[in-house]
């Protein structure tokens, strides 16, 4: 293992510890952690394949959990292939070009998804509140660019967090990463010299896009709530609060364990580190478990191909 030090250096890799303070327990840790990457896999890759081979499901609603199922496996394989080797063959080393693309598509495509949920929720507000523009709205041409304007903004607010450690803390006072992945504050903090930049800089697209894409996903509710108590029927306001249901769980899978991991890390000063990583590495592995489970449960196309294609796969030839 790499030792630490006061004295400043040029660093042309890091060490990732993994799980600091378990690391005795590294080996049965990698037993639910790699079946949850395997589940996180399957349920995405059937998603896709669901909605690719149901045509009914060629819909806005369902092109965006295209992006949402893509988007999470990028995630979970950003940081789960690199946390099984440490586990499995102790390989802690990452260079520093490695580090630094991970920190990017870790946090290049946690932002990515949280404006795939708002242009979701802007899909919603438009098939509940002025439903007869829905199809001419919401074009394939639309969901396209709103997808590529996710992604492009994405690659705009998280590039500079690797290229601002690159050019402004090239000395490190010790290679060690007490994390599992390069998140951005863990290699921050290591760093010689000024750092309030980068923190700054890092807390300011926090607050961007936690805050502001969770403020703006809710005024579009309010908007859809008000439309549905208009409506005639109780049995017409339910069934269209339905076909948010699932947009809600899956906000709600992926907002909760961010803020809960931000908060903990921000303000839980008592915390044991074990506690800070294994919360880290849950907020990216949640949302690419449960999105595929809370999709395929309350949608009945997906659900009802879904057990199609099983019972065909089981079916003798």
């Amino acid at each position: 293992m790499l030792a630490s030090n006061n004295a400043c250096s040029v660093p042309t890799s890091f060490w990732l510890t993994g799980i600091p303070g378990l690391e005795s327990l590294h080996v049965w840790l990698s037993i639910p952690f790699s079946s949850m990457y395997l589940v996180a896999l399957v349920g995405n890759a059937t998603i896709l394949a669901v909605i690719k081979l149901e045509r009914s499901l060629h819909q806005p609603m369902y092109f965006f959990l295209c992006m949402l199922a893509v988007i999470d496996l990028v995630l979970s394989t950003s940081t789960m292939p690199k946390l099984l080797a440490i586990f499995w063959f102790g390989a802690h080393n990452i260079g520093l070009g490695a580090c630094l693309a991970q920190m990017f598509f870790v946090h290049c495509f946690a932002t990515v998804e949280s404006g795939i949920f708002l242009a979701m929720a802007f899909d919603r507000y438009v098939a509940i509140c002025n439903p007869l523009h829905h199809t001419s709205v919401l074009t394939h041409v639309v969901v396209s660019r709103l997808g590529l304007a996710a992604l492009l903004r994405g690659a705009l607010y998280i590039g500079p967090l690797p290229l601002l450690i690159r050019m402004r803390l090239p000395l490190y006072r010790t290679q060690v990463i007490a994390h599992s992945y390069c998140e951005h504050m863990a290699v921050v903090t290591l760093a010689c010299g000024d750092t309030r930049v980068n923190n700054l800089y890092g807390m300011g697209i926090g607050f961007l896009v936690l805050i502001l894409d969770s403020l703006a996903i809710a005024a579009s509710y309010v908007m859809i709530f008000r439309a549905v108590l208009g409506l005639a029927t109780h049995d017409a306001r339910f069934k269209t609060l339905g076909t948010c249901g699932s947009h809600i769980c899956a906000i709600l899978v992926f907002y909760i364990p961010i803020a809960v991991s931000s908060l903990t890390h921000r303000f839980g000063h008592h915390v044991p580190p074990q506690i800070h990583i294994l919360l880290a590495n849950f907020y990216l592995l949640i949302p690419p478990i449960l999105n595929p489970v809370v999709y395929a449960v309350r949608t009945k196309q997906i659900r009802e191909r879904l057990l199609h294609m099983l019972k065909a796969g089981t079916q003798p030839g």
